[in-house]
């Protein structure tokens, strides 16, 4: 049979995408290695299973629910948030990882002119250019630290513990940036906070202009589930609940539901988990710093480090070579850092081992 041969004029395959897509530019997610017997410090994935309970509400989960809908509210994993932080459910939103949380928030609460630090995630000015928003950058100060009293405009974005420094600011210090912009929603990012920051989810009762964004992807091992949540006044989670409608009614499975819920729940192994990965920060940071890094002061689950005469691209590239693997940007000030993500200690004295290694190797 023959084939009738069609033509088609739009040689370059890019002629399909929209303006929009040809332009963005997306966020790049650290690498995946698919060897195994790898060190993945790259990624800031907890090292310790998720807690029993968790595990347990997955295994018992019942399957041949999944012909129904998921709660499009977020269900029990709702309700768990809201036990969590003693606050009514309608202070709550759910969505599938802090990233969505996150997104919807740009595209719900700003129109333009908002401001973050220039050394922060690198998502938040993929979404601003992904909706439209202008955005003024914040530098940091010399010692990597935010400088408050600066932080004024129609909206505010501040990771804290801010990435990738791991550097926290005070409970105090993010009610000055409420006061001082009570206009202006301010978003916190508190994907890391539970490795020794204070939370600002005590003030969401005391500021209607404040929305605190979680993540079960560091604290309760949960990356592979994709599970977050915000919490803010109501009329801040209805603005969410609005743009989550007019994308996908219902973002979180019932899977998810169940699986976040239990592991909110399990408060006392959340606890324990990140008391153990605190305890192994110290212990490297320590192990680092005498081996002569400048190691910033991390509240976070990963340390952010760089040491004279030793470039962290080639130190990196070792790693690699050692089946270890860090994380490193191409940007102005951080270019000599490395971001090392705590693993277990195990994995960590690898990684000492390693750097010893590569610094005593002759050139």
């Amino acid at each position: 049979m023959q084939h009738r041969q069609t033509t088609n004029t739009r040689r370059n395959v890019n002629d399909y995408l929209s303006r929009k897509a040809k332009e963005i530019s997306p966020y790049a997610a650290g690498a995946q290695p698919k060897a195994g017997g790898v060190i993945k410090l790259n990624t800031n994935e907890n090292p310790y299973p998720p807690s029993p309970e968790a595990m347990r509400a997955m295994a018992d989960f019942n399957a041949a629910a999944l012909r129904l809908y998921p709660r499009p509210d977020g269900g029990v994993f709702k309700t768990a948030a809201a036990n969590v932080h003693n606050l009514p459910e309608s202070y709550v939103f759910c969505g599938n990882g802090s990233d969505e949380v996150l997104g919807f928030a740009f595209d719900a609460f700003f129109d333009g002119n908002i401001m973050f630090p220039d050394i922060t995630y690198s998502f938040y000015p993929v979404w601003a250019d992904l909706f439209g928003i202008s955005y003024n950058l914040l530098p940091l100060g010399d010692d990597f630290t935010i400088p408050v009293d600066r932080l004024k405009a129609d909206g505010i974005v501040l990771a804290n513990p801010n990435a990738p420094t791991g550097i926290a600011l005070t409970l105090s210090e993010v009610e000055q940036v409420l006061k001082q912009n009570e206009n202006a929603v301010v978003i916190v990012d508190e994907a890391y906070a539970a490795f020794g920051a204070q939370s600002a989810a005590p003030l969401v009762n005391d500021y209607p202009n404040l929305l605190v964004v979680n993540t079960l992807s560091k604290s309760h091992s949960l990356a592979g589930l994709r599970a977050g949540y915000a919490l803010g006044q109501p009329h801040l989670i209805g603005g969410l609940e609005r743009i989550k409608d007019s994308f996908n009614s219902y973002p979180v499975d019932s899977v998810a539901q169940a699986v976040a819920a239990a592991a909110l729940n399990d408060t006392a192994y959340t606890n324990e988990t990140a008391a153990r990965i605190v305890a192994t920060r110290e212990r490297t940071t320590a192990a680092l710093a005498k081996l002569g890094f400048n190691v910033l002061p991390s509240k976070t689950n990963f340390v952010f480090a760089t040491r004279k005469k030793i470039p962290a691209a080639d130190l990196q590239a070792y790693l690699e070579t050692q089946n270890i693997y860090v994380r490193r940007w191409d940007k102005p000030r951080i270019s000599e850092y490395l971001r090392i993500s705590i693993g277990t200690d195990a994995q960590m004295d690898a990684l000492i081992d390693a750097i010893k290694s590569f610094i005593s190797s002759p050139v």
